[in-house]
């Protein structure tokens, strides 16, 4: 399996405790390290509330080593509350990819941006709202163009316990189809990839 090279990727996933934000960022970030071969570092932080306080988790991703482990210049923010967007959509550099919780985010502060109603599609077409953070995955995994979805929805399934994985591939499936659906051509035009 070939992998795009890769200099320095930093993503960060924000928002609000209880959205599993940490974890959608663990997840990815093992499906990126062990499934695709990249060097990855995980760093996190949340409010002094853990529902409803902030919460972020930032992945830096290189086919290289990683010398500094922190996110300091973003290629992609996901933002899954107004609060989440404001505070680190300055952090996010120019050519950046926003992707946004759209019923949450109501504000975005560019037009630029791919959106999604993440908790409502968690909601009603899963059943289960704490299968969001696995619906933004999915999406994820249909806009990066260094993530191979088979690969990622295997690393998935691989650390769920086994009663939340099927509720959980749904989700994942969910959310890789409403993004190539909903943003197809507009994914490829956000990205300028140096093959």
């Amino acid at each position: 399996m070939k992998t795009q090279t890769l200099d320095r990727f930093e993503i960060r996933f924000s928002g609000l405790g209880g959205q599993g934000i940490i974890t959608l960022g663990k997840v990815m970030g093992q499906g990126l390290a062990l499934g695709h071969g990249y060097n990855v570092t995980q760093t996190q932080s949340y409010g002094p509330e853990a529902r409803g306080g902030s919460s972020r988790c930032d992945l830096v991703i290189s086919s290289e080593k990683i010398s500094y482990p922190k996110a300091e210049s973003l290629d992609m923010l996901v933002a899954l509350s107004q609060e989440a967007c404001n505070s680190y959509y300055p952090y996010l550099k120019p050519g950046g990819v926003l992707v946004l919780e759209s019923d949450l985010v109501n504000q975005p502060p560019t037009n630029k941006f791919l959106g999604l109603p993440y908790t409502k599609l968690a909601q009603e077409k899963v059943g289960i709202v704490q299968a969001m953070n696995t619906v933004v995955l999915g999406s994820l995994s249909f806009v990066l163009p260094f993530v191979q979805q088979a690969v990622m929805r295997k690393s998935l399934e691989s650390v769920l316990p086994a009663k939340i994985r099927a509720v959980n591939t749904k989700a994942f499936n969910l959310g890789h189809r409403l993004a190539k659906k909903e943003w197809g051509e507009d994914a490829g035009e956000v990205w300028r990839v140096e093959e």
